[in-house]
């Protein structure tokens, strides 16, 4: 950064001649001030460490301050001449930009106000990634990347981005996964340039045998996503999801990364209250369970940034980052009931009070997948909502379980693993079975099993149900990238 060899020059120099310190009794003169501003995030700085030097000799004078709750510095007692203002602050850091200098004058001891910024989103994209053609509206993807043990910028690190696009051609639906690639510099700072404007995107690093967990972040609407990740080490073992199968389907091992980290922290509804019994792991690695305080602990974690998943019955799952630095990490967690997503999206979304209005009627007249309609499902005998999947070609009820080398849920067992691991799957593009996302309503409930959809829906509260292939999603769906298409269940109204 800029301001810290000025800074430098500023005490060498002073050490150099023995001269004292400036302070702010001095000799009178003017006032200094202003607001340092976060362009990003549009709010005041705190903690700006704000310096003023002399433009023509910076040893003959050299003041700092730091920015208040408010953004704001002052510096009293300023004698006349021309001055270099500036400052530097930890997200200067992870942007991977020089603080912006500013000349000033003062005459005749006149006060002087002014403001310093980080630069904006549109500044910091044309300084990085040059200046975009007309028209577009790509997001900037910059972060660090630091050792999840010492706290260190990790260099050479390979972070690796994807997302999902589609394309439609008269032939039909085109699924592509682009994906780009960055090295992190000596500071551990890396860049990623034309990431689409909003979605989904997966997020690893690594470097030899350490990388983070595959994260899943949303992008943001403002065109910029700034991350931090911790890269850490872990083993890996392998284990049957069933010592003693009794099934002709023996399950297929699974690999469980371990590691030296803790992790604790709270479940708790949107009231407040403890939630007892919370399955809560890290993905491909341990799990524990919530006691009766909300309360867990998984041991063993493996360190860095991994992604952490909370379900519970009659919630809907959560899935988030959790960076476990120096072997902890916490997090309180706030499950949502599905009723009380849905009354927000009745209030926002009008147009699912309408069967017609949602599109579903006209689907089924002339859409690409396959359909249950309400004279459909009151014919067939079910006694339980995932008893209707039971009946359609090409789905069943299975279990399922999580694999890092694909996008899609491979199903590796029946009736011998856990009822809580029941999943509505399908076949994929692969021929394999896998485990769709769940549609309810229009709301997007990824990793939804099927348990879960029992418990909030019985056969006779269904309109209609709509199943589709990865490449024959409508586009108002594809959203959530799944690998394995989806499937839409509609309530009565």
């Amino acid at each position: 950064m800029r301001l810290r060899p000025l800074l430098a020059a500023v005490l060498l120099a002073r050490i150099a001649n023995a001269e004292p310190a400036d302070t702010t009794t001095s000799v009178g003169g003017a006032s200094v001030s202003g607001i340092v501003r976060d362009s990003i995030a549009r709010a005041p700085l705190v903690g700006a460490l704000v310096q003023l030097v002399a433009a023509d000799n910076p040893a003959r004078f050299g003041r700092t301050a730091s920015s208040d709750s408010l953004g704001r510095f002052a510096f009293t007692d300023v004698p006349d001449g021309r001055y270099t203002l500036g400052f530097f602050h930890p997200m200067l850091d992870s942007l991977g930009v020089e603080a912006p200098l500013k000349g000033i004058s003062i005459d005749n001891h006149t006060p002087v106000e002014t403001e310093l910024a980080i630069p904006s989103v549109a500044r910091l994209r044309n300084a990085i990634c040059g200046k975009p053609e007309k028209g577009d509206s790509s997001t900037l993807v910059i972060g660090t990347v630091r050792d999840a043990s010492s706290g260190a910028p990790a260099p050479g690190v390979t972070v690796r981005g994807e997302w999902t696009e589609y394309a439609f051609t008269p032939k039909g639906v085109n699924r592509r996964v682009p994906r780009i690639l960055a090295t992190t510099g000596e500071n551990g700072w890396f860049a990623m340039c034309n990431v689409p404007i909003a979605g989904t995107l997966a997020l690893i690093a690594s470097k030899g045998a350490d990388s983070t967990d595959l994260l899943e972040i949303e992008i943001p609407p403002e065109g910029l996503l700034r991350r931090e990740l911790y890269l850490g080490q872990h083993h890996t073992v392998v284990a049957s999801e069933s010592a003693q199968p009794t099934s002709s389907f023996a399950p297929s091992p699974r690999s469980i990364h371990l590691g030296d980290g803790t992790v604790t922290g709270m479940v708790v509804n949107v009231q407040g209250f403890p939630l007892k019994g919370a399955l809560v792991s890290i993905l491909d690695g341990p799990e524990s369970r919530s006691n009766d305080a909300g309360e867990f602990v998984i041991n063993n974690a493996p360190v860095g940034s991994r992604m952490l998943e909370v379900r519970a019955l009659g919630y809907l799952p959560e899935r988030r980052r959790v960076d476990v630095v120096n072997r902890t990490a916490y997090s309180r967690v706030i499950l949502h009931t599905l009723q009380s997503v849905l009354d927000t999206v009745k209030v926002s979304a009008t147009r699912l009070r309408s069967r017609d209005r949602s599109g579903f009627i006209e689907r089924v007249r002339s859409g690409p997948g396959r359909y249950l309609t309400s004279k459909e499902i009151a014919k067939r005998p079910a006694t339980f909502t995932s008893d209707l999947f039971r009946t359609i070609s090409g789905v069943r009820i299975g279990f399922a379980t999580d694999t890092l080398a694909s996008d899609m849920v491979i199903a590796v067992s029946p009736d011998d693993m856990k009822t809580s691991d029941r999943r509505v799957l399908m076949r994929g593009i692969a021929g394999d079975w896998c485990a769709p996302v769940i549609y309810i309503d229009g709301l997007a409930m990824p990793g939804l099993g099927a348990d879960e959809i029992d418990a909030w829906l019985q056969p006779k509260d269904v309109e209609g149900i709509e199943i589709y292939s990865e490449a024959t999603v409508p586009a108002q769906f594809q959203k959530w990238r799944g690998g394995c298409g989806s499937v839409m269940i509609w309530k009565k109204k």
